[in-house]
């Protein structure tokens, strides 16, 4: 019963506190992940006879956690970008997922297998692992509300939250491969057919057409139904960010679909539906709320892990390799990626230099080693735990001057309602939305004749 009393006053201060940091910490160089990082620390250093949250120890329930944490990111990321899609609107999105992202694996992979003396199966885990940026613990660097502007968003935030709503799931055939080669080997014959076919094609055109199908039928029961009692967007129930997140990744998932992209794709279908419409603001905020919650316990209980032991198995080659991804790799292959791109240079550098690794490390690691058994699983964890204690603390203390600098600069560079990509005015609005820098803030959700009616 004691430890069940400190756990419910744990959570309940940590809930407190994410009420609380985002407010005190705005425009400060320090971010809400490092606060209940180092919380976690502390927490665990104590002598209160707290359960040891070791990753390995509780795979299963480290992988259910990191799940939910991710799907409900990736519905917030979905819902708040105003940007329509398009071929030359995405251009920077499609650059950082088709050309950063395979050249990071590689090289990760590489470096994981000669450098580190990793086993092939366990480099490419590492190397996929690592790949996707994180919805999750990068809010600082994203696009803010849902509002009634299309375009509205600088290149910068809005590149950095489309690739961490699709790259977390276009990540998942690299760990498959991992997968097979931890089982059959790493013969081609015995694994690359299947995986080419199922877990490169079927999985990922479920992934999208499933996610597409679902937020379609969606966005016609929140807003066009003919019905007004059933049209749900008149109620402003934000609870149904929930429902619309658990319904297509449970849906698609059984069909054998990637979730993590139906989710995303859900998410924008969902905001064409209606896209200006003020509902779209309530769904963002519960899910932003939900996800705020569960990235104070993941923290705490990652903090944990790094003072009781996660970090004891590295060796300096692991931590050289960490280093390097944040610092040479990620910045370099994501600059790389985004030569001919919108934007101005340093724009571009900002891009590709914060690429934030997170929880959607944690979940591949936990969900691969539940499928096959890796060699050196510890040091994969020890080095991913690492990349993710740098990342965290180095972009969430770099993400606040960075931003500002460039929000202060001579323009900003959005995409045009045809593809085109012309500056801003200079000098941004100084009372503005974060990520959209020279917009008024949404209106007040509140209801109102023409959109949303409390229920009943």
């Amino acid at each position: 019963m004691e430890l069940s009393a400190l756990a419910y006053a744990l959570l309940g201060l940590g809930a407190l506190l994410a009420g609380i940091l985002p407010r005190l910490l705005e425009r400060r160089p320090l971010s809400m992940p490092i606060a209940f990082l180092g919380l976690g620390m502390v927490v665990f250093l104590l002598p209160l006879g707290l359960p040891d949250p070791d990753p390995l120890t509780h795979a299963g329930i480290a992988t259910q956690l990191t799940e939910i944490g991710v799907i409900v990111a990736l519905m917030g990321a979905g819902l708040k970008i105003d940007r329509p899609f398009g071929r030359r609107r995405w251009s920077s999105t499609f650059r950082l997922l088709a050309v950063a992202m395979p050249l990071c694996i590689a090289a990760v992979a590489l470096l994981g297998w000669w450098w580190v003396g990793l086993a092939p199966a366990a480099a490419l885990l590492l190397a996929a692992a690592l790949a996707p940026t994180d919805p999750v613990l990068a809010s600082d660097v994203q696009v803010g509300e849902p509002t009634d502007v299309e375009d509205s968003e600088d290149e910068v935030r809005f590149a950095l939250t489309s690739e961490a709503g699709l790259n977390d799931g276009l990540a998942f055939p690299f760990v498959y491969a991992a997968v097979a080669i931890a089982t059959v080997g790493l013969a081609p014959a015995q694994w690359v057919g299947r995986w080419l076919t199922v877990d490169v094609a079927y999985r990922t055109v479920v992934g999208l057409a499933g996610g597409l199908l679902v937020g379609w039928l969606l966005g016609r029961l929140f807003f066009r139904v003919r019905s007004e009692r059933l049209r749900l967007a008149r109620h402003s129930e934000g609870f149904l960010a929930l429902a619309a997140t658990f319904l297509s990744f449970g849906l698609i998932e059984l069909v054998g679909g990637y979730g993590f992209i139906a989710v995303f794709v859900t998410a924008r279908a969902i905001r064409a539906a209606e896209r200006s419409h003020d509902y779209h603001q309530v769904l963002h905020n519960f899910a932003e709320q939900v996800e705020r919650l569960l990235t104070v316990l993941l923290l705490l209980l990652f903090g944990g892990a790094v003072v009781t032991g996660l970090l004891a198995p590295l060796t300096w080659s692991a931590a050289a390799l960490a280093i390097v991804l944040i610092v040479v790799i990620r910045p370099l292959t994501g600059w790389l990626s985004l030569i001919g791109t919108p934007g101005r240079p340093a724009e571009r550098w900002v891009i590709a230099s914060f690429g934030i690794r997170g929880v959607g490390t944690f979940y591949y690691l936990a969900y691969a080693a539940s499928h096959a058994d890796f060699p050196q699983l510890d040091l994969l964890w020890a080095t991913a735990g690492l990349v993710v204690v740098v990342s965290v603390v180095v972009h969430g203390v770099a993400a606040t001057p960075v931003m500002q600098r460039l929000d202060r600069g001579p323009g900003r560079t959005r995409s045009g309602p045809d593809g085109e990509t012309p500056p801003a005015e200079p000098g941004g609005a100084s009372e503005t939305v974060p990520g959209r820098s020279d917009l008024p803030k949404p209106r007040d959700p509140r209801p109102d004749n023409r959109s949303v009616r409390p229920a009943g």
